[in-house]
């Protein structure tokens, strides 16, 4: 059996069903619509959370608590494991995860956190704004540096 052989069993796919095409197919005219109202126009319905007008939930129910989402640092997160790509004695940065295609670099983020996931194996400088005490251990097991910067 090649890839293009494959084909789904008789009867599981059912093809589009095909509205407004005339009171003969049982879903012509107003195409299931009904007649006149707000769904029954192009473009109608209500936004997400619309209650007809009642107080939506989200704005009855009181909102309580701190939320660090918008002061947070949002950085870009790389597995220790991804460094095992690298040649044995290389300083890595921004620049060389980016040149790799490990990384791209996004315009709000706060730098490059390495994370302790995986093994390493070379020795490497490693440079990026901040470390995993884990990540930080297995970079220097393996016999390298890791610098905040």
């Amino acid at each position: 059996m090649k890839l293009n052989e494959v084909k789904p069993s008789a009867g599981s796919r059912q093809g589009a069903y095909r509205k407004g095409r005339g009171v003969g197919t049982g879903n012509g005219k107003t195409a299931g619509r009904g007649h006149k109202g707000q769904n029954s126009r192009s473009g109608g319905g209500v936004r997400p959370g619309f209650e007809g007008g009642q107080m939506p939930i989200f704005r009855r129910l009181p909102k309580r608590g701190f939320n660090n989402k918008r002061f947070a640092l949002q950085y870009i997160e790389i597995n220790v494991s991804d460094l095992e790509t690298f040649d044995d004695g290389t300083t890595v940065d921004a620049a060389t995860l980016k040149a790799s295609r490990i990384i791209t670099l996004p315009k709000n983020n706060d730098g490059i956190k390495i994370l302790g996931n995986g093994e390493l194996t070379k020795k490497l400088t490693v440079k990026a704004d901040a470390f995993t005490t884990s990540a930080k251990e297995k970079i220097e097991k393996a016999g390298g540096t890791a610098e905040e910067v």
